[in-house]
This record gives structure tokens, C-alpha cells and sequence, in this order.
């Protein structure tokens, strides 16, 4: 059973930083791309970032420059470091395994954690 749990958000003020971790188990998180996905209130679910299986990554436009997503294959973790926060980057944060490996335009997923909330103030 797949099983994606996310950590780390939290409240911050514009400019400041978090790293939202993805602790994965029940399959082979090394045979799969993963991604962070976000769904701000009143918005459709966006991709954020995707890694594929060796670790390379890309962003949202929104996300390049600002956020970088990693993975550590040996203990089944995907991580979200995001720094310069903005306002607009609030919202719920989804880990997501088994979809798109090269692009953050399709945020469809096979399987998505339950989120978690960050909250950017002014």
C-alpha cells in the first residue's frame, strides 16, 4: 500500500524559507518520479517541481529560482526547499508519485499524500 506523508509547512512571513519533507513507503520510491504539487484556496491543484528517478529536477515558473526539490533514494524521502516566499506561494502541498517525470504542466498523479499547509504573510 502506497503510503506519502508530508512535513514541514508552516506560517511564515514573505522572504522567508521552509523545507517540506515526503516520507514514502509501501513501493520502490526509486523506480518512480515524484512530485510536489500545490492547491491554493478557491485554484486548481498546480505542479510545483518534479524529479525523475536520478534526481533531476524541473520547475514551475512560478518555482525556478526560488525552490528546489530533492530526493534521497536510500531512505524513501522526497524534500521541497523553498526560500523568498511569497505571498502567493500559500497554499496545500502535495507529494505525488507516479506521473509526469519532466514537466509540471500534467499534475496528474497516481498517488498524492494527504498535504500539508503553508501559509505565507505580507
Amino acid at each position: 500500500q502506497v503510503r506519502l506523508v508530508e512535513s514541514g509547512g508552516g506560517s511564515v512571513q514573505a522572504g522567508g524559507s521552509l523545507r517540506l519533507s515526503c516520507a514514502a513507503s509501501g513501493y520502490t520510491f526509486s523506480s518512480y518520479c515524484m512530485a510536489w504539487l500545490r492547491q491554493a484556496p478557491g485554484k486548481k491543484r498546480e505542479g510545483v517541481a518534479v524529479i525523475d528517478r536520478y534526481g533531476n529536477g524541473n520547475y514551475a515558473e512560478s518555482a525556478k529560482g526560488r525552490f528546489a526539490i530533492s530526493r534521497d533514494n536510500a531512505k524513501n524521502i522526497l524534500y521541497l526547499e523553498m526560500n523568498n516566499l511569497r505571498p502567493e506561494d500559500t497554499g496545500t502541498y502535495y507529494c505525488a508519485a507516479d506521473g509526469p517525470c519532466w514537466s509540471t504542466a500534467d499534475p496528474t498523479y497516481d498517488y498524492r499524500g494527504q498535504g500539508t499547509q503553508v501559509t505565507v504573510s505580507s
